[in-house]
């Protein structure tokens, strides 16, 4: 059974980090992007961030380059989402999801096991 599980959310101030992790059953992240996505309150869900499964390529919304970077590691089925200065605008229930294929899109049809979420709250 595929599950994914996300950790590492909580509160923190404007200029702050996180990281968060987005753990898979065994097995389950082989041949298969993983791409992390975000909602806030009353806003559709949006693309945050999203990786290959060879981890050679990444894509980035343009509100979080620079600032976010996606990693993974193929020998735990786990992706990090690591987060610095992190601004209100931030706060949402972040997601991870996996993609049909190898290749991160950003559209959310692409993927057929999401996690829970885990929340992120910036405060200013």
């Amino acid at each position: 059974q595929v599950q994914l599980v996300e950790s590492g959310g909580g509160l923190v101030q404007a200029g702050g980090s996180l990281r968060l992790s987005c753990a898979g059953s065994i097995g389950t992240f082989s041949d298969h992007a993983i791409t992390w996505f975000r909602q806030a309150p009353g806003k559709e869900r949006e693309f945050v961030t999203g990786i290959r499964w060879t981890g050679t390529s990444t894509e980035y919304a343009d509100s979080v380059k620079g600032r976010f970077t996606i990693t993974r590691d193929n020998s735990r089925d786990t992706v990090y989402l690591q987060m610095n200065n992190l601004k209100p605008e931030d706060t949402a229930v972040y997601y991870c999801a996996r993609a049909r294929g190898v290749v991160a899109t950003r559209t959310a049809e692409d993927y057929d096991y999401w996690g829970q979420g885990t929340q992120v709250t910036v405060s200013s």
